[in-house]
């Protein structure tokens, strides 16, 4: 399992990573993830679209996409991006390990207007107090991130044991329904915007997965 997501997240960094005497890039982890679950989607993505939800200028994106072809992940053409069977691959692997996303509304456990949950499966033992994912968050221009651990049946805030009271039934149920299971984590990233939101929910939970394997393969090499 470790290797298999050591491998997804390193071939992400590699995206991410700029190539002297390049500028500093201004996509992340994040916008990739982004990019191809939009080509899981929809098949193609255009430049437009992915400028659209991923607020990316249109020399950023062609940046983007230039790296993810190096990489082999996309095929370009004049009506977009399209993924190849490695971007395929990918896809579905990161899937496997971020398995549910959903708008949530304005509510007592979160800090913004408009946020967003991404529910990443088997990290609890990961999360320390939730603080490391509200600076995740913070860093992308979110508001900040509540982090949930779900353990018996229960939503627990982080570093606590505490059951986390959510007044809102409407909000419980959008939790609910990303199906957690013992062990999962569920992050809810807080913006004025609900794509920042939702960038920042998937950054948060990508750092989190880089710091999980770095500790494991440190714990390993001693």
């Amino acid at each position: 399992m470790y290797k298999d997501r050591d491998e997804q997240l390193s071939l992400l960094i590699r995206v991410c990573s700029r190539y002297a005497p390049s500028r500093m890039l201004s996509f992340n982890m994040a916008h990739v993830i982004v990019a191809l679950q939009l080509m899981g989607r929809f098949e193609r993505a255009s430049r437009a679209m992915l400028m659209r939800e991923l607020m990316l200028g249109e020399g950023s994106v062609k940046t983007m996409i230039k790296h993810m072809r190096m990489h082999g992940l996309v095929e370009t053409s004049r009506a977009g991006a399209t993924l190849t069977s490695k971007g395929k691959d990918l896809y579905s692997r990161l899937s496997r390990v971020m398995v549910a996303e959903a708008r949530i509304p304005k509510c007592s456990i979160a800090v913004g207007e408009f946020n967003y949950a991404v529910r990443v499966k088997g990290i609890a033992g990961a999360i320390r107090s939730g603080v490391e994912q509200r600076d995740a968050a913070i860093k992308v221009g979110a508001l900040g991130a509540t982090t949930l651990v779900y353990r018996g049946s229960r939503f627990i805030m982080p570093g606590s044991g505490n059951s986390v009271y959510i007044k809102e039934q409407d909000v419980m149920d959008r939790l609910k329904g990303l199906m957690p299971e013992d062990g999962d984590v569920i992050i809810i990233g807080s913006a004025s915007n609900v794509k920042v939101a939702e960038l920042a929910a998937k950054y948060a939970a990508l750092t989190t997965l880089l710091n999980m394997l770095y500790h494991h393969n440190y714990n390993n090499h001693q």
